[in-house]
């Protein structure tokens, strides 16, 4: 069963990097604005995430696309997303990948 868990945290996390903030050409996932991701017996998850700044623009399409794209993943039955500011993000939480795209590196 905990394979099963994992496989489908795998996946959520590859659909995750498919998800971009409309003004950040980096995906959420190695933006670091997700803080983890729960997955229960009966397919339910939980996604802690951030965003950028609490007034970002485009929250409502982020989010969206977020759980839309984590309940497309095999095993998903419900996403739930619970947005948080705490700690608050900076770019200390992005991938190398993220930083040598956006020239912090």
């Amino acid at each position: 069963m905990e394979n099963e868990f994992l496989r489908i945290e795998e996946d959520i996390v590859r659909m995750l990097r498919t998800v971009f903030d409309p003004e950040i050409p980096v995906n959420v996932y190695d933006l670091g604005l997700i803080y983890g991701v729960q997955v229960t017996d009966e397919g339910l998850v939980t996604i802690t995430m951030t965003l950028t700044a609490p007034n970002c623009p485009a929250a409502d399409f982020i989010l969206e696309d977020v759980r839309l794209k984590a309940e497309s993943v095999k095993g998903v039955s419900h996403c739930d997303i619970e947005l948080t500011f705490e700690p608050e993000w900076n770019k200390d939480m992005m991938s190398e990948e993220a930083k040598l795209e956006l020239g912090f590196l």
